[in-house]
């Protein structure tokens, strides 16, 4: 079966566009051909820390010129089902300012006090008061959400906890699990999808994960592209019980692609 032209393009940003704040050969060249092509396209990242704008200067400053509207993170996609699941709720939150910017702009009420969700997200400095307030009102029948499952990630200094460990802490304290709502979830890329009006079916996503971004990928019915800059290595594909459709070295083997208008071929 002949596959459809790509019309629409999703990429992970850690592991294939930056290192940190190290750009990966290829990633501006990539970003400034789908511009130029005026191909649709979101960067997604698990990352509920910081605001698109944020993002956006992070990524500037790695010579990495993506429009703020093209950044779609955890957070905006936690918003956004918190939206259609109860409008104009209220949330305790356990996160930063690209959380509660996202949750502010869905008209939600912060607070303590009996709310509707108690919702986590990244934050370099978790406070055992806030985690044990989580505790306590998830105990107490707060529906409960988590932006990602990821359990660490990095930093200059080596390896933090993540949302997924302070979950799985407040998940053992209460005989509870969060509704996580990042990748590996292929609610991610449908609500990518959804904010740029795409189809699945013409639709690429790029990851270096296959255990986040190519499952995820995978189950919301999009064509996969693995790169081997970031998690996953060559070798451990074949160990995967699914596989992406195809596998390059980095982001910079699309270029070409992008300009040519040509489809990712299958894994040979």
């Amino acid at each position: 079966m002949t596959s459809r032209p790509v019309e629409t393009w999703l990429t992970d940003m850690d592991g294939v566009l930056v290192h940190e704040e190290v750009p990966i050969p290829g990633a501006q060249e990539f970003i400034e051909a789908l511009k130029a092509s005026d191909r649709r396209f979101l960067v997604l990242t698990n990352n509920s820390i910081f605001t698109p704008r944020d993002l956006r200067a992070r990524l500037l400053g790695s010579g990495i010129d993506v429009p703020e509207e093209a950044i779609w993170t955890s957070a905006l996609a936690t918003a956004q089902f918190l939206a259609e699941q109860r409008p104009h709720g209220t949330a305790y939150v356990v996160g930063e300012a690209g959380l509660t910017t996202a949750l502010h702009d869905i008209g939600y009420v912060m607070t303590d006090r009996d709310p509707d969700y108690v919702v986590l997200g990244e934050t370099r400095t978790y406070s055992f008061e806030a985690i044990t307030r989580a505790i306590r009102l998830v105990a107490a029948g707060a529906r409960f959400i988590a932006t990602n499952p990821d359990p660490s990630g990095p930093s200059q200094h080596g390896m933090l906890p993540a949302t997924g460990s302070v979950a799985a802490l407040i998940s053992t304290a209460t005989g509870r699990t969060p509704y996580f709502i990042g990748k590996p979830n292929p609610l991610m890329m449908r609500s990518a999808l959804n904010r740029l009006e795409a189809h699945s079916e013409t639709t690429v996503m790029i990851g270096d994960r296959m255990d986040t971004d190519i499952i995820s990928g995978l189950e919301a019915g999009l064509r996969t592209v693995l790169v081997t800059t970031g998690s996953t290595r060559p070798e451990q594909v074949e160990t995967f019980p699914y596989r992406p459709t195809r596998v390059v070295d980095s982001i910079a083997d699309l270029v070409a692609e992008i300009e040519g208008g040509s489809a990712p071929t299958a894994v040979p």
